[in-house]
């Protein structure tokens, strides 16, 4: 019994012990909470005060505290509506289901799907008109060589009908522009520099380089953005560079020169561009030694005497009387005088700075430009002499093979390998803070994307892209993509019926 007794009072110790810590932690815990409490309501003091006080925002003012919330959420919801709200085909500047084509083809999925079509053929759709004998595979021709520049030193015959567009070492990471290189040295493609000069990261895997001359001349320029021959003349000393690019304008900004924001200007880019570190890169409207038909003759001149190579303009169509202007001084001087080539640019171009008005505004959609551009050459007698390159927002099989029908003799794409590269839309190209490490110089968030990798599903991108445009070709009766025409292209009305291009396209509109 004594025992006994000793036990109970053990346990009753040891339970007065244990109810006394209880209240001790709910005692603890209530504290913390009141002290969370307590902070929580003296940060909404002082924001409160703040913003009855501040003049900028109205809506702060009226509804202090609570107002903030309507800029969180309006600055979460894109995120949102991507993930949760916005159906397939609803997103711009790309919509999901082009953005889940492009990492498809890229990872070599098959090109074959089940059960129907899901895109609405709204109006200004393109169908293609398959011929009713299509080709066999037995019966397809080799395909004839395609020369650009054969008149110039170092004539250039590209490897493949689709390339990849000018993206600049400075707006691309280290490492996206790595793989880039890679992948286009495994397509037998092609890779365009941008205006920000070659960098050692467009030339690391050893593919074709376009090297583009901007109007700032990055890489070839002297202080005045006129052409520094000597450093032309040594750059292109290379094997790897293939073509020179005169950039006269782009899509996304046509007429005005390239930004590239001072955080993105380090030390290598400067040296690389030829500009001061730290300070924006920003490129004048235009080529300050080109300012009418003849004096952009004479640049072509110097630039494809100087360097033996092929060279090119790049522009977006606006006017077009400047334009008609140009090709009547080429036939003056002579069809030796004419650029070897043409790159048409869309006004709905891509870019990762660029003021809104002349993202949304301004320019000719490729749609447009495109046509328009293959109708002009032919006019003036200079389509046999001048090759026509399509760019902007051309991104799936179909876009492409509609260029090709439009006039194109090959297609530059950007934004299809952005995505190729992992690029998940975030819309964050100029804030230095990609989340995928495609347009950032923060080494942290470069991590994320192994150049390698990602070599690989660029080249499954050009691969899969020719497949299906071949593809395409050979249903409507044709050997290769060149040989697509406006005849195999109709149109969707408004009535839901369509049209034959030719009977769409109207170039007197132009004149």
């Amino acid at each position: 019994m004594p025992i006994h007794l000793i036990f109970a009072d053990s346990d009753s110790s040891m339970m007065m012990e244990f109810g006394g810590l209880a209240m001790s932690g709910l005692s603890l815990l209530g504290s913390l909470f009141l002290f969370i409490v307590g902070i929580g309501v003296l940060i909404a003091a002082i924001l409160f005060v703040i913003d009855v006080t501040q003049t900028k925002s109205a809506v702060r003012r009226n509804y202090p505290v609570i107002g903030r919330f309507r800029s969180l959420f309006a600055h979460l919801g894109e995120f949102f509506r991507q993930y949760f709200f916005a159906l397939d085909r609803e997103e711009m500047p790309f919509n999901r289901a082009e953005r889940d084509w492009v990492d498809h083809v890229c990872e070599d999925g098959t090109d074959v799907v089940p059960f129907g079509s899901t895109k609405v053929l709204g109006v200004g759709t393109p169908i293609f008109a398959n011929g009713l004998f299509p080709k066999l595979e037995d019966d397809i021709l080799p395909k004839p060589d395609f020369v650009i520049g054969p008149q110039t030193r170092k004539p250039y015959m590209p490897g493949s009908l689709f390339n990849i567009s000018a993206m600049s070492y400075g707006s691309l990471s280290k490492p996206a522009i790595m793989a880039l290189s890679r992948g286009a040295a495994l397509s037998h493609c092609y890779l365009n520099t941008g205006e920000g000069g070659v960098s050692p990261y467009h030339l690391e895997g050893g593919c074709d380089i376009v090297f583009q001359l901007g109007t700032a001349k990055f890489g070839a320029r002297n202080a005045d953005a006129t052409l520094n021959e000597d450093k032309l003349r040594k750059v292109c000393e290379n094997p790897h560079i293939r073509m020179m690019e005169i950039k006269l304008s782009q899509g996304a900004k046509p007429g005005k020169g390239g930004i590239l924001p001072a955080k993105k200007v380090n030390a290598e880019i400067a040296e690389i561009r030829g500009i001061e570190e730290g300070k924006s890169a920003l490129s004048p409207n235009r080529h300050v030694d080109a300012g009418t038909p003849e004096e952009l003759l004479d640049l072509i001149h110097q630039v494809r005497e100087v360097s033996g190579l092929p060279t090119g303009i790049k522009l977006c169509v606006g006017q077009v009387r400047p334009i008609i202007d140009l090709l009547k001084a080429i036939n003056a001087r002579g069809d030796e005088s004419a650029p070897d080539y043409i790159v048409v640019d869309g006004g709905d171009g891509g870019t990762g700075a660029a003021p809104l008005p002349l993202i949304d505004n301004t320019g000719l959609t490729v749609r447009e430009s495109l046509p328009l551009m293959d109708d002009l050459l032919k006019e003036f007698g200079l389509r046999e002499r001048i090759k026509i390159i399509a760019s902007g927002k051309l991104i799936t099989s179909a876009d492409v093979a509609w260029a090709f029908c439009a006039g194109a003799d090959m297609v530059n794409n950007a934004r299809g390998f952005m995505f190729a590269l992992g690029c998940i839309q975030a819309l964050k190209c100029d804030k230095n803070t990609c989340p995928t490490g495609i347009t950032t110089h923060n080494p942290r968030l470069q991590k994320g994307l192994n150049p390698a990798n990602k070599a690989v599903r660029v080249h499954n991108y050009i691969k899969n892209i020719i497949k299906e445009v071949e593809i395409i070709a050979h249903a409507c009766g044709v050997d290769e993509p060149r040989e697509l025409s406006r005849e195999h292209l109709l149109i969707v009305q408004a009535s839901g019926r369509s049209k034959p291009f030719d009977q769409v396209w109207d170039r007197s509109r132009y004149h």
